[in-house]
């Protein structure tokens, strides 16, 4: 327990006092002037016009999103640490490589606006403004925790920010974001709710169901699929005719999706070590990947933004 509690300590050391009370989404006001900045991978756009690449902001708010994210990885790595040395029981499914899909989606939005996902939670719950200690007391089963420890990691909850939690059934949430963008265009609060769901989650029948009723009815919903490529142990290319899944909405008239072309480092699960139906190859050259591609420079210099 105390070599376990020194590796933990050692992971969690950055992660001052005052990072684990704050939430991760503090203002970036700092009255410096607004710069311009365009994105370094376009848009891949189907039947509609893509976004702009050009982002108008602040280098103090890319800075923020930067730390952010180094947060959200540092916390999943912390929380790999903690289940192996089982002060976390039960599930456990962690986000890290996807939490450019967290912090991305939050900087487009209100806390007025709705948010429901599965269970790969927790860095949706911190995008939202929730704390590294009630994560962690949730994960551990504490009262402290955002669910008062009863959900454990695939149940985080945050009302007051519009977040309507992880859930365990593949695929079980987008019919009840449905519900919440019904609930929203019925009071006529002029928010929008999104749906996050997995490419494993996107072949599931009540998905298309979903689908069917938001277009028929107009909901203010926006649906969100984190394709990870990897339905548990399941590549996206044996589990799908067509997986571009972005392409879902092409029959029914009037609906959006939006594909997060994005990548897990961790197995499905903690139970699951995530080599058997990829290579460590695969791993690690998606990581080099991405590091070369969003950071381009040299390594010292990205640690030298950090706290």
């Amino acid at each position: 327990m105390a070599a376990a509690a020194r590796r933990l300590s050692a992971v969690s050391l950055p992660l001052r006092h005052h990072h684990l009370l704050l939430r991760p989404f503090a203002s970036s006001a700092s009255g410096q002037p607004p710069i311009t900045v365009e994105t370094s991978v376009p848009f891949t756009a189907h039947k509609i016009e893509p976004p702009s690449r050009l982002v108008d902001t602040t280098p103090s708010e890319l800075l923020t999103f930067f730390r952010d994210m180094s947060m959200m990885r540092r916390m999943e790595i912390a929380a790999d640490s903690l289940y192996k040395s089982k002060l976390i029981r039960g599930f456990c499914h962690l986000y890290d490589g996807q939490e450019a899909v967290a912090v991305g989606l939050e900087a487009a939005i209100t806390k007025k606006d709705a948010i429901i996902t599965a269970y790969r939670d927790h860095c949706i719950f911190l995008a939202r403004g929730g704390s590294l200690v009630e994560s962690y007391a949730e994960l551990m089963g504490r009262r402290s925790g955002c669910s008062k420890g009863k959900g454990g990691s695939m149940h985080f909850y945050k009302k007051d920010s519009g977040f309507f939690g992880g859930h365990g059934i593949v695929g079980a949430q987008v019919p009840l974001g449905c519900g919440l963008a019904f609930a929203q265009k019925y009071t006529k609060e002029g928010t929008v709710s999104f749906a996050l769901y997995g490419d494993g989650a996107a072949n599931q029948g009540q998905l298309f169901e979903a689908l069917n009723i938001s277009a028929l009815w107009d909901l203010p919903v926006i649906l969100v699929c984190e394709n990870n490529h990897y339905g548990m142990g399941t590549a996206e290319w044996r589990a799908a005719k067509s997986p571009s899944y972005y392409k879902r909405g092409d029959y029914v008239p009037g609906l959006k999706i939006l594909e997060m072309d994005t990548y897990r480092y961790h197995g499905h699960s903690m139970s699951d070590p995530g080599s058997t139906y990829r290579t460590r190859d695969e791993i690690s050259g998606v990581r080099q990947d991405i590091e070369k591609e969003v950071f381009g420079t040299d390594r010292k210099e990205v640690k030298a933004v950090l706290p």
